[in-house]
C-alpha cells in the first residue's frame, strides 16, 4: 500500500507540476476539526501565508470572510457550500484557501479592515490575486453552491488558468437546477443505446431508463435555456430513440406530433424505473466512483462509445479509482444514483 501511496503521488508530481500540487489532491479524508462554517476545506489561516503559496504555486487566492462561531447563514454555508466535494476540492487544488474570521481582533482584523469587510457579517468570499487585487466581483449575499463556482470559473478564465471538466459539468448541473429543468419522456426500442446517445447531448443533465405503458423508455431531464425540447426530440429521433414520445403537457404534444406524427405521441403515464440504471456504467469500476448525476450520465454516455469517461471526472475521483483498482478484495459497494456526499463518505469508509 505505502508503495502504491508514494507511485500515485509522484505520477501526480509529474502530471500536475509541483509537490504541493500533488499533495492538494491526495490530501486524506477531512478529520472533523473545522468549525462548522468553514465547512471541510483545509484553510490557511493567515493572508500573508496563503500569499506566498500563491506566488509559489501561481494560483488565484480563494479568501473567505466567515463568522464562527456565526448565524444559521454562517452554519449553512459552511454545511451545503463548503462541504460539498467538488467544490471542496476545485477550493483547495486550484486556488489557495484562506480563511479570515470576521469576529476576531488580531491578523483577522487588520485584514478584514484592509479589505474594507464589515465585522460580524454573513459570509463573504473575494477571489483575489497575490497584490490582495479581486480578480472578479466578491460575493455577497448569494449563499448558493451556484454562486461560488460561477466565480471560480470565471476567475480561472481570467487568470489564463485551465478550466476542468469536472467544474464545468457542475456549474451547468447547478445552473439548470436554479433556472429550473423539464423532462422529456422517449420510448425506443433499447434503453439502453437511449441513455447512451441521449446523455452526451449538450444541455442533458441527467438520464433515467424505465418503463411506461409497457415499453422501454428514457426520461431525459435536461436545461431549456441550452437544449430546446424540439432539438432534444430530434436529436432522439434521429438516433432512432424517439419511436414514441409521451407528453407531459398540450405543448409538448404539439411540437413532439409535428416531429414524430400524431400516432407516435401519447400522454405520460406511470414511470417505472429499471433496476440496471447507468447499465455501461454499471459493468465497469466506475460504478463504485461518487459522481455527481450530469457526471454518471455523462460517463455513461462515454463508456457506452466506448471511450474512457476519465475526462468528466476531478483528479481526486480519479484517485480513488487507482485505489479501488489496487484494492479490489475491498467491499465497494456501488454508488450510482447516490448522493455524491453520501457516496463519498461510504468510499472514504470502506478505505478507511
Amino acid at each position: 500500500m505505502l508503495n502504491f501511496k508514494w507511485t500515485l503521488f509522484f505520477l501526480l508530481v509529474n502530471a500536475f507540476g509541483s509537490e504541493k500540487e500533488a499533495e492538494a489532491i491526495t490530501r486524506p479524508l477531512y478529520t472533523g476539526n473545522n468549525p462548522e462554517e468553514l465547512g471541510k476545506v483545509d484553510w490557511i489561516r493567515n493572508l500573508d501565508q496563503g500569499i506566498q503559496q500563491a506566488e509559489k504555486g501561481q494560483k488565484p487566492i480563494f479568501l473567505l470572510f466567515q463568522e464562527v462561531p456565526g448565524c444559521a447563514t454562517c452554519r449553512n454555508y459552511g454545511q451545503e457550500v463548503l462541504s460539498h466535494p467538488l467544490i471542496v476540492e476545485a477550493i483547495e487544488t486550484l486556488f489557495v484557501p484562506v480563511a479570515i474570521y470576521n469576529n476576531k481582533q488580531g491578523a483577522d482584523a487588520k485584514t478584514l479592515q484592509f479589505f474594507g469587510e464589515p465585522a460580524w457579517n454573513n459570509p463573504v468570499v473575494r477571489i483575489i490575486d497575490n497584490q490582495k487585487k479581486d480578480i472578479v466581483q466578491r460575493i455577497s449575499g448569494n449563499y448558493t453552491k451556484l454562486g461560488v463556482v460561477q466565480s471560480m470559473l470565471l476567475a480561472l478564465k481570467k487568470e489564463g488558468n485551465a478550466v476542468p471538466t469536472y467544474l464545468e459539468l457542475l456549474e451547468q448541473a447547478l445552473f439548470a437546477q436554479q433556472q429550473g429543468t423539464e423532462t422529456a419522456t422517449l420510448g425506443m426500442y433499447c434503453f439502453w443505446t437511449g441513455e447512451k446517445n441521449l446523455g452526451k447531448l449538450k444541455g442533458v443533465v441527467e438520464t433515467q431508463p424505465g418503463f411506461m405503458n409497457g415499453h422501454e423508455v428514457v426520461q431525459v431531464q435536461f436545461d431549456p435555456s441550452v437544449i430546446s425540447y424540439t432539438t432534444l426530440v430530434a436529436a432522439a429521433q434521429k438516433s432512432q430513440c424517439a419511436s414514441q414520445v409521451y407528453a407531459a403537457n398540450k405543448e409538448q404534444s404539439a411540437l413532439a406530433q409535428k416531429l414524430v406524427g400524431k400516432d407516435n405521441t401519447a400522454p405520460m403515464g406511470k414511470f417505472r424505473l429499471d433496476n440496471e440504471p447507468k447499465y455501461y456504467l454499471s459493468k465497469t469500476l466506475y460504478k463504485y466512483i461518487p459522481m455527481t448525476a450530469i457526471q454518471a450520465t455523462k460517463a455513461n454516455s462515454l463508456i457506452g462509445q466506448q471511450q474512457s469517461p476519465d475526462e468528466v471526472l476531478s483528479p481526486r475521483q480519479l484517485q480513488m479509482l487507482n485505489y479501488i483498482k489496487q484494492n479490489l478484495s475491498k467491499p465497494w459497494k456501488e454508488v450510482i444514483g447516490l448522493d455524491l456526499e453520501q457516496a463519498w463518505a461510504l468510499v472514504e469508509k470502506v478505505k478507511a
